[in-house]
């Protein structure tokens, strides 16, 4: 009893890892629906119901109130209106410049899906759901929703080739399909193409598989390490009430401790991953540009610092 109120796991993994219910699975085997996809429809809502909530609060109001219409009232709208503005100014326009205003939605809704997914993975959903399941004796919320759908490598890569399809298609449309193709050869020589060639695509298709991995591996390891410091507390409480006596309590309170901290240090994470989730899809798009827009943006840099 004292495992299922604590809902301790003898594998911390199971706390991450992606779970199906029995209603979920077909009768070959596979799933149609597992807490991944739950989570990932949760983080879609969230983030179309935020942006639509903070953009009824961002707009200019009436003529009436004067200075004041410019002026985000909602604390919350303000918060996302400075993210969004830090988004914008500071991380792609610098590297986008006139193409920027067209490719923030999509920039800005990578961020937001990417972060509430994060986000979700830290709230013990799915650990509620079983715990209920216990409760009244059926397994019918477990594997509804929760865990960490960022900590799928098919989800990751799903995210990724999404921002290659968007990072190829704005260099033919920049540069042109000749353009592009050229772009393949790095400018060398001729009889360098066919060494050029092959890196430069290798590095087309290398470009998605570390997104892909990048924010899978972060997540993963993340919410592995809070998993185990929590089982780690629980197994204390354990040992308080069976054989091991008082020892249990020092462990339960210095692994409660370094989880917390860890905790806030995932939420840190998890804002971090999908800012550079963000970034590295925005970089990823300035390359493939004109030369003379990288050496305007390479020469408004050296006046910065020169100044």
């Amino acid at each position: 009893m004292l495992d299922l109120l604590m809902l301790a796991a003898d594998n911390p993994v199971d706390h991450v890892v992606n779970h199906a219910p029995e209603w979920g699975k077909t009768a070959g085997g596979l799933w149609w629906w597992s807490a991944h996809v739950g989570t990932l429809i949760l983080a879609g809502l969230l983030t179309v119901i935020t942006m639509l909530f903070a953009a009824s609060k961002i707009r200019t109001g009436p003529e009436s109130q004067g200075a004041a219409r410019y002026t985000t009232r909602n604390p919350f709208a303000h918060m996302i209106e400075v993210i969004l503005l830090y988004l914008r100014e500071t991380t792609a326009r610098p590297l986008l410049h006139g193409r920027t205003d067209t490719f923030m939605p999509f920039l800005w809704t990578v961020f937001f899906f990417i972060l509430f997914n994060n986000l979700l993975g830290l709230v013990p959903i799915m650990d509620t759901f079983h715990l209920v399941d216990k409760i009244i004796g059926q397994d019918v919320l477990t594997g509804l929703a929760g865990s960490t759908a960022t900590q799928n490598l098919f989800v990751t890569a799903a995210l990724s080739i999404i921002a290659a399809i968007v990072i190829n298609i704005a260099g033919v449309r920049e540069l042109g399909v000749g353009g592009y193709l050229k772009h393949l050869t790095a400018g060398t020589p001729v009889y360098l193409w066919p060494l050029m060639i092959p890196i430069e695509v290798m590095g087309t298709l290398i470009k998605p598989v570390a997104l892909a991995l990048r924010l899978f591996a972060n997540m993963t390891a993340g919410h592995i390490l809070v998993a185990v410091l929590f089982s780690f507390a629980v197994k204390g409480v354990g040992m308080l009430a069976g054989d091991g006596g008082l020892l249990g309590a020092p462990i339960s309170v210095v692994s409660i401790i370094a989880a917390v901290a860890i905790y806030f240090l995932e939420i840190f994470v998890a804002f971090l991953q999908a800012f550079v989730f963000m970034f590295l899809t925005t970089v990823f798009i300035s390359q493939l540009a004109h030369h003379d827009e990288h050496e305007h943006h390479d020469e408004h840099g050296h006046e910065h610092a020169h100044a």
